[in-house]
């Protein structure tokens, strides 16, 4: 019987001193990526997408010159893994439905199918002849944002949402 009180507490006293405590959870740390693999992840959730038909269009992030030239080569594996196509654009199509900000001076990747580029670049050469004519507002600038916004495959409702937000 001793020995089985002395073999409890034991057992007791190394169990309580073999672990350290669990942290608080306000000191476990977020777990880190770095943004490489980030933005190549988001591109083939979206060419997933694209490649399924779900989407028509999709956008990767906008991203500097150098930053793009870092990651287009195994951007455009993913893409066509995922039956899509993708295409770098350094002149992005800006509307109302986002801030020019965004993409001044960046690249973007277009992930589609066809014939989706056909209909961006359209969409592109109708937005630079109404500026060239000075008709580029009103009603003419909305519609431009609207076919862009209907590339993206966005709901009718939220492409009327984001206009008036951009106002």
């Amino acid at each position: 019987m001793k020995y089985t009180i002395v073999l409890a507490l034991v057992t007791l006293i190394g169990c309580s001193t073999a672990q350290a405590p669990a942290p608080e959870p306000s000191e476990q740390q977020e777990p880190t990526i770095d943004e490489r693999s980030y933005q190549l992840g988001v591109i083939g959730g979206f060419a997933e997408v694209v490649g399924v038909g779900v989407k028509r269009l999709a956008l990767s992030s906008a991203l500097s010159p150098d930053d793009m030239d870092a990651l287009i080569d195994e951007a455009e594996k993913i893409i066509a893994r995922n039956n899509a196509k993708a295409y770098r654009d350094n002149d992005f199509l800006v509307t109302d439905l986002f801030p020019v900000e965004v993409t001044e001076g960046k690249h973007v990747i277009l992930i589609y199918n066809d014939p989706v580029l056909e209909e961006y670049n359209a969409l592109k050469a109708r937005k630079q002849m109404l500026i060239d004519e000075g008709a580029y507002e009103g009603a003419a600038r909305k519609d431009i944002a609207r076919g862009m916004g209907r590339l993206l495959s966005y709901p009718e409702e939220r492409i009327e949402r984001m206009l008036s937000e951009s106002e």
